[in-house]
């Protein structure tokens, strides 16, 4: 379709060559229809991106808004405290939050575009979805939101700083002596760990220091478990490991730990998040603290200003961060919080 205006139920229906009653029926699954004609309604849907927005719906008879939440994953506290501070904030204004994950659905695209039948907008987090998902959502004309993404024409989106704190942390470490530091995280599995990954390098590139190569592994215990298992068994150089989350740091720190490791005598190692078993742990996490809650609010907020029509120009919202020095890192003036 070339109009650049949203399909409607009437292209979809034209595209069929099916009534709009026939349509509808398909759509809204009521009434009998046979599978032939499910089949060309689905067909022509899929090829106009029509999706059957409940906004204008919901609004003309002042029904409470329907948030769809989609995350890549549930596990860990990050997720936790997103989707926390996510639902407080619709449940103080009157709206409901319907959650899907994405993590092992064989057919995420399928299942989105079904929740966007069923909601007023749309927030992703991160990588939960392909870009090309995103970009057939939008042009579909469902309000959208994106969390810890890169910007994307006609979406906001709600992220955290990174590359700057990144790069005084790791600055922290390079000036106390630390020259062997390596990074542990995945930069291309997503936006924030690729930002993260990029304030590390600039530390380096600033001293004239090659960046060295990250270890490429998944943000989870397991895989931090592993990383210092490894440092363990080949007695490497390494002086410092700078995580891209907590959920590695505090593995690797209390591994290495176990290990016979002094942290931070022989090796530092910092996190990324400020998770409360961060302060807990002895050594004390240094990390950088992100407001995990808040952004979740503020993506509801921003869903509820692109659904109502309160704003329709798009805008990039950058929330602070902050370095949080514990004995884990061994440098001076830490502070505990």
């Amino acid at each position: 379709m070339a109009t650049g205006r949203p399909a409607t139920i009437y292209d979809v229906a034209a595209r069929a060559k099916l009534s709009i009653a026939t349509v509808s029926r398909v759509l809204q699954g009521t009434g009998p229809v046979s599978a032939k004609a499910r089949e060309r309604v689905g067909q022509a849907a899929a090829e106009l991106n029509y999706v059957p927005l409940r906004a204008a719906r919901s609004l003309a008879v002042q029904r409470h808004e329907a948030h769809g939440l989609v995350l890549p994953d549930l596990s860990g506290p990050f997720y936790s405290d997103l989707l926390m501070g996510y639902e407080r904030w619709a449940g103080e204004h009157g709206q409901s939050v319907v959650l899907t994950v994405t993590h092992g659905n064989p057919d995420p695209r399928r299942t989105v575009r079904d929740l966007a039948g069923r909601v007023d907008g749309i927030v992703v987090h991160g990588n939960a979805l392909e870009l090309t998902t995103i970009q057939e959502l939008r042009k579909a004309g469902v309000p959208l939101v994106l969390v810890a993404h890169p910007p994307v024409t006609g979406c906001d989106t709600v992220r955290t700083e990174s590359v700057s704190s990144a790069e005084k942390l790791t600055t922290r470490l390079l000036d106390a002596g630390r020259e062997n530091l390596v990074f542990v995280g995945d930069p291309g599995s997503s936006y924030d760990v690729s930002e993260r990954y990029a304030g590390f390098a600039k530390a380096h590139e600033s001293r004239g220091k090659v960046p060295p190569e990250p270890i490429r592994v998944e943000l989870t215990e397991v895989a931090g478990r592993g990383v210092a298992e490894e440092v363990l068994t080949q007695g490497t150089r390494l002086d410092g490991l700078v995580c891209a989350n907590d959920e590695l740091g505090l593995a690797v720190l209390t591994t290495l730990r176990a290990g016979g490791v002094d942290v931070p005598g022989e090796i530092v190692v910092t996190g990324w998040d400020d998770v409360m078993a961060a302060r807990y742990v002895s050594p004390g996490l240094s990390t950088v603290r992100q407001p995990m809650a808040e952004l979740g609010q503020l993506a509801a907020q921003r869903l509820h200003e692109r659904v109502t029509g309160e704003r329709t120009r798009g805008r990039n919202d950058v929330l602070a961060t902050e370095l949080v020095l514990r004995d884990s890192c061994g440098t001076s003036g830490a502070k505990e919080q």
